[in-house]
């Protein structure tokens, strides 16, 4: 078994390029897609012991915790990932719809019952990427503490997820410039978008972690300007001097459809919350994790509570849930169906809802680009664990999974379906396939936190020796994976009985896809490898474990603290 990782910086994170002599830029570029020493020098290790029908849990925490990915991301870079880095068009064009389906109540009532169900998911993955900041560590975490069919299922899950994301994003962005009435070939837009987004990541995690910065500060800019505008609008400071209050909440109501209504909109929130997670992610290629993740994580709360929860409450405010706008778009990324223009449009002010619509762009991009990040990573896990191809573990010397990359970035190409006829029909299919699939990462989550503190206590450890402990706890973790079942159950039922439509098997499915998905993930690798379910006595808590003197930590913290200045204490 691995020992404990005493560094946090472990020396598997210095880039190898550093080391090689420079022999001017070109060779320099070429040399920097070459295996990385550590990835080669473990090539015949990983293979995770497919052979003869077993499964070696210990082998495959050992390949993750050794992975050498890049440490470049910055504690800035973590902070605005886990501020703005959901922040996309589950929110400003999602949210529409959502509105007209359940009324401004159930929207207030289904995100802030997602948001907080997130809460509660963020810290209990903080406090296991803190201990073990290791790569993909959402299937990693179902992997070690569950069961590793079922980590196989959720690594695929959430690889599956992003990948098919890439495409979405990448034609919504396209659909965006439509707001403008623009003649150019929308391939001409997707082709532009795909050169971006691909470029930037093949910087690395610090193109991934740079850019995520700019775009998190253009949406949260954008986000509190509106919060700003909508309460002067809706006390009547507009230019029309309209006083609105809560006219609509009255007429034409604050529900629509009844409790159905409601059980519709979660699936919007979800994905509107969908990415939150990769702040956890993310750590495994962060300098310090100890210290720069649960300031992350603590930020995860503001965001929640400013940025959907009172914007959302102004939407409700400004917009009535009959409005015909809310239903016209012709994607998820269409901004005439955005409720955030709609209310600027319903003022009468000039080009605000144009700028608005930039930065609706902006945030499709920053989901796309998200999306190549968090497939690569993920699929490199699966790699390390002996669940995937082994070539998609291939890390090159600047610690970039390039293979990853590039079936991401192949598979963005599907994007030029926005020029052919059948574009609805095959991105609503690609879209169902991700649908539910935040839920299970979110509940798998939620579990690996509990079964991991069951196994704590019962080998003997306390919690004063972790360096981050979740704030709600395994009560939090418990209500999070509670709320991820009702969820799935609240979705079953209105997949078999839509609102408003007889029982249908395509609108079963265009809702549900990902269950079947992911059983037959599931199912298959159980019976093959026969993995046994992770015993809290048995389960491996020692490889890839950051042990740090906490004593020395936390009085360093609390002298840093001691020094800021009062606004910062407040």
């Amino acid at each position: 078994m691995a020992g404990i990782e005493k560094d946090p910086s472990p020396a598997y994170a210095t880039e190898a390029s550093s080391t090689t002599q420079k022999d001017g830029f070109v060779a320099d570029f070429i040399n920097g897609f070459r295996p990385h020493p550590v990835h080669a020098a473990a090539s015949q290790k990983r293979r995770a012991a497919a052979e003869g029908g077993t499964y070696d849990i210990e082998q495959a925490a050992i390949n993750v915790a050794e992975s050498p990915l890049s440490r470049k991301l910055k504690g800035r870079h973590l902070q605005m990932i886990a501020i703005g880095g959901s922040i996309g068009t589950g929110l400003f064009v999602g949210s529409g719809k959502a509105l007209a389906t359940g009324g401004p109540a159930s929207l207030l009532i289904a995100f802030g019952l997602i948001g907080g169900m997130l809460y509660c998911v963020v810290h209990a993955l903080g406090e296991l990427a803190v201990l073990f900041p290791i790569a993909g560590s959402f299937s990693a975490y179902s992997t070690r503490f569950l069961d590793p069919a079922w980590g196989f299922a959720m690594g695929w899950n959430y690889a599956l997820q992003w990948l098919i994301v890439l495409p979405l994003e990448i034609v919504a962005a396209s659909i965006t410039i439509d707001y403008w009435h623009s003649s150019v070939n929308k391939a001409v837009w997707v082709t532009i978008f795909w050169v971006l987004i691909v470029i930037i990541n093949l910087f690395g995690v610090k193109g991934y972690g740079e850019a995520e910065f700019v775009f998190s500060i253009i949406k949260v800019v954008a986000v509190i300007g509106f919060i700003i505008l909508g309460i002067i609008l809706d006390v009547g400071g507009g230019p029309n001097g309209d006083y609105i209050g809560g006219r609509h909440w009255h007429d034409p109501g604050a529900f629509h459809s009844g409790f159905k209504g409601l059980c519709s909109v979660f699936v919007t929130a979800a994905f509107a919350f969908a990415g939150t997670e990769l702040v956890g992610l993310a750590a495994a290629e962060t300098a310090n994790p100890r210290k720069s993740l649960p300031t992350a994580v603590k930020q995860v709360f503001w965001r929640i509570f400013l940025f959907y929860i009172v914007s959302l409450t102004l939407v409700g405010l400004l917009v009535p849930y009959n409005e015909p706008r809310l239903l016209s778009g012709k994607s998820s990324a269409d901004a005439s169906a955005s409720p955030f223009v709609i209310a600027i449009e319903n003022a009468s002010i000039e080009a605000l809802p144009s700028i608005m619509n930039v930065v609706i762009m902006i945030a499709v991009l920053s989901v796309g680009n998200s999306s190549v990040y968090g497939s690569s990573r993920t699929l490199a896990a699966l790699a390390d664990q002996g669940q995937a191809p082994r070539i998609l573990g291939y890390i090159d010397r600047r610690g970039r999974p390039m293979v990853g990359i590039a079936l991401s970035a192949l598979l963005g190409l599907l994007g030029y379906l926005a020029a052919s006829d059948k574009q609805g029909e095959a991105f609503g299919w690609m879209l169902a396939i991700s649908g539910l699939s935040s839920i299970f990462t979110w509940g798998s989550v939620c579990l690996a936190h509990i079964r991991f503190r069951r196994g704590w206590a019962k080998q003997g450890h306390s919690l004063d020796e972790l360096a981050y402990r979740s704030q709600p706890g395994v009560f939090g973790s418990w209500c999070g994976f509670i709320l991820n079942c009702l969820v799935l159950i609240a979705q079953f039922w209105v997949a078999v009985w839509p609102i408003g439509e007889d029982p249908d098997v395509e609108v079963f499915f265009s809702i549900y896809l990902t269950v079947p998905v992911v059983l037959a993930f599931y199912i298959p690798y159980k019976i093959i490898y026969k993995t046994p379910f992770v015993r809290s006595a048995t389960m491996d808590l020692t490889t890839g474990r950051r042990e740090l003197d906490l004593d020395a930590l936390l009085a360093e913290e609390r002298r840093e603290r001691a020094a800021w200045p009062a606004w910062k204490k407040m």
